[in-house]
């Protein structure tokens, strides 16, 4: 149960809508993610329009990680629902399975993200799980993950890399706190 009401679409105000196009980087490196097939975001865009500014400086930010990262957007989603899985956020969770998928990762593999770092994952993946759960657990990379991390990407990856970990943990945080949740939002196994 939602905590307080989120606005709907209709609801918002002129602020809140060129907040939304604020979402939009000026250099994208990926299109925006098709809705087709996945659950909307109108529980947390409606909750954000009660605050129109943070929404707008939020929304360019995580435009810049959802549509401009240098990371590959298989390493965004591994991140996104590494995190989704650690917070046992559903709505998350739900949104980024579909993501996911859209770029290639199979359920077996989504599977194995929510489990968490594994052998069966290739080392790259494997770092990029174990840097979620340390950046979320203890606040920073470990000596050993640094140097895999720094071995395979460039240091604006490796930024990417903790921003996108930051990023999602708000929107996790948003959301769990205010109790905006799907209905059919399947969380992690």
């Amino acid at each position: 149960m939602a905590r307080i009401e989120p606005l709907r679409p209709r609801q918002f105000s002129p602020e809140m809508r060129s907040a939304l196009a604020a979402m939009l980087p000026p250099e994208p490196r990926y299109p925006m993610p098709s809705a087709e097939g996945r659950p909307k975001a109108l529980g947390m865009l409606g909750t954000f329009a009660h605050h129109p500014h943070l929404a707008r400086a939020f929304l360019t930010f995580n435009g810049q990680v959802l549509l401009a990262t240098t990371l590959s957007q298989r390493q965004r989603e591994i991140l996104i629902l590494r995190v989704a899985a650690l917070r046992a956020c559903d709505y998350l969770w739900a949104e980024h399975v579909h993501l996911a998928q859209e770029v290639g990762l199979t359920a077996e593999e989504i599977g194995r993200v929510a489990a968490g770092p594994a052998e069966s994952f290739n080392p790259l993946d494997a770092v990029l799980l174990s840097a979620v759960d340390e950046i979320i657990t203890d606040g920073l990379l470990a000596d050993g993950t640094w140097a895999t991390l720094a071995a395979e990407l460039d240091t604006q990856q490796i930024l990417d890399v903790i921003f996108t970990i930051g990023a999602y943990e708000t929107v996790s945080a948003m959301l769990r706190t205010f109790g905006i949740g799907l209905d059919d939002a399947p969380g992690p196994s």
